[in-house]
């Protein structure tokens, strides 16, 4: 029997392109992460009462028809360099979507990173746990895959996640039928930065800033370069008129269970 996960190690290497994947013959198995109860302070713990509350994070009002609006998206977390991005991100008060892996939760301490992004008022999707291609995985694993991301992350935050992004952009009609099932909406990209292949900030900010109204761009926060090119990239598109906007923002609501979505 063989093992499908990532090792952490192995996750900064992985971006989420579609790639080809050999189809996996043999049993799938997801390595179950012990969880600790975290000691929760009492700001920490208003910030989670009010996440269970419905409709967290709770949309600001934005006509995206006649806005110039792009959501940026950042995957593969949390990382070491989350929290910079989230300190940068709330100087300028922009909110943006971070699709994390249940992997990467599991082994951020305590859930503070991923506490703050809903704290923070930020969007959080699904992005699997161990970022296979979910249309190479029996049905059996794409749930598991799912299922155990949404439960890390509502025991540590509260927040019930309706978005997610395949690894890869791998999916299928299955992977459709799944997310539907869970009440996830999947959101692909728009834009692509190819900042996991050319680490220069100044290439990634160039590239984000060829977004279009309606974009979605697609970004690493576990990428230093990454980070470092995002005031930039805020400038670049400040500097066009572009309001930044959440997945769910752009479209004015939640996006419907199980359908793909690419811009506005």
């Amino acid at each position: 029997m063989r093992v499908w996960a990532l090792p952490l190690a192995l996750l900064a290497l992985v971006s989420c392109v579609t790639l080809s994947v050999p189809r996996l013959q043999e049993q799938y198995v997801v390595p179950v992460v012990p969880l600790t109860r975290a000691v929760v302070d009492p700001d920490s713990l208003a910030k989670r009462l009010i996440s269970m509350q419905a409709g967290w994070p709770r949309s600001r009002r934005f006509d995206c028809a006649r806005l110039k609006c792009v959501a940026l998206t950042f995957d593969d977390g949390p990382g070491e360099h989350t929290g910079r991005l989230l300190d940068m991100l709330s100087t300028r008060d922009v909110k943006a979507t971070f699709f994390v892996i249940g992997q990467m939760v599991a082994a951020d301490k305590g859930g503070h990173t991923v506490r703050r992004i809903v704290g923070d008022g930020h969007e959080i999707g699904n992005h699997s746990w161990s970022h296979p291609a979910l249309s190479e995985l029996p049905h059996e694993a794409v749930k598991r895959e799912l299922k155990y991301t949404e439960d890390i992350v509502q025991r540590l935050t509260g927040v019930r996640m309706r978005v997610m992004r395949p690894p890869y952009g791998a999916t299928d009609e299955a992977v459709a039928a799944e997310t539907r099932r869970e009440g996830l909406a999947q959101i692909l990209w728009s834009v692509d930065t190819l900042d996991w292949r050319d680490r220069k900030s100044a290439t990634v900010a160039k590239r984000a800033s060829q977004a279009k109204p309606g974009s979605i761009v697609l970004l690493h926060d576990i990428h230093r370069t990454t980070v470092d090119a995002v005031p930039e990239m805020l400038d670049r598109l400040g500097r066009k008129g572009y309001t930044f906007v959440t997945v769910s923002e752009l479209y004015g609501r939640t996006p419907a269970p199980g359908r793909k979505y690419t811009e506005r």
